[in-house]
């Protein structure tokens, strides 16, 4: 099934690394117009020099009103994939308030105000969209030491249905993506214990972890016209884990 991007604008926020940057040159590939957002400029440029055209925007998403100001130029966007996202892991009862504030602001609240810069141009426009939101089966099931991350994930999934509920109506389609473990370059370096990964592993039908390609392409579907039905859906990419 071959996905076409051509003539479409695209936003993909926590662009510098892992499935972000993967997401990034994926919709390069496909023909989009792209704008890469990140906190690390080294990031960006390297990966401005990948793919030549790609348009970059420098920002901590934890900021409101700098991540606002610097939305205020962004130029009319078709798909908007919410991918930023801190893993700040601390059992639960030595949850500081920096890793609490800090995980929603850029799990949660990041998503919002850069859905609405989006989905306000959209509706200004009279076009229709696709925003596909990076969440995690941490959203749906407790693991240990993730009380703050899972929390931020069970948010963003119910910020997903409301924002497909109310923005159905002008033809925004609004779904998630919710990845295992994935094997980015952290995630190889974090699951490299092979105790911590066996005790994972073992509870994934599959019995492996996910790559990158994996939620790319996952992304890529549902934003894509192929997917023109779905909207407020959450698709698994866990190899089984969340059906057990």
């Amino acid at each position: 099934m071959e996905i076409s991007f051509s003539g479409r604008r695209a936003l993909v926020t926590g662009a510098g690394k892992g499935i972000g940057r993967a997401t990034v040159k994926a919709l390069h590939a496909a023909g989009a117009e792209v704008t890469a957002l990140s906190r690390s400029s080294g990031d960006l440029d390297s990966l401005a020099k990948e793919c030549p055209g790609v348009q970059t925007i420098c920002v901590d998403l934890a900021d409101w009103k700098t991540t606002e100001a610097a939305l205020s130029s962004l130029g009319p966007i078709d798909l908007l994939v919410n991918n930023a996202g801190v893993a700040l892991l601390q059992p639960l009862l030595e949850v500081t308030e920096e890793a609490f504030d800090r995980s929603f602001a850029v799990n949660v609240k990041a998503a919002l105000l850069v859905s609405q810069v989006v989905a306000r141009q959209m509706i200004e426009r009279g076009v229709p969209g696709s925003i596909v939101n990076v969440s995690s089966q941490a959203s749906q099931r407790a693991l240990q030491d993730h009380a703050v991350y899972c929390a931020t994930k069970g948010a963003l999934d119910m910020l997903t249905k409301v924002m497909a509920l109310e923005l159905g109506s002008k033809q925004i389609r609004v779904n998630a993506v919710n990845p295992t473990v994935v094997m980015t370059d952290m995630g190889r370096i974090g699951w490299s214990d092979p105790q911590m990964a066996g005790s994972m592993l073992s509870r994934i039908p599959l019995g492996r972890f996910a790559e990158v390609e994996d939620v790319v392409h996952s992304i890529l579907f549902l934003l894509s016209d192929k997917s023109s039905m779905i909207t407020g859906s959450f698709l698994s990419v866990d190899g089984g884990f969340l059906a057990c």
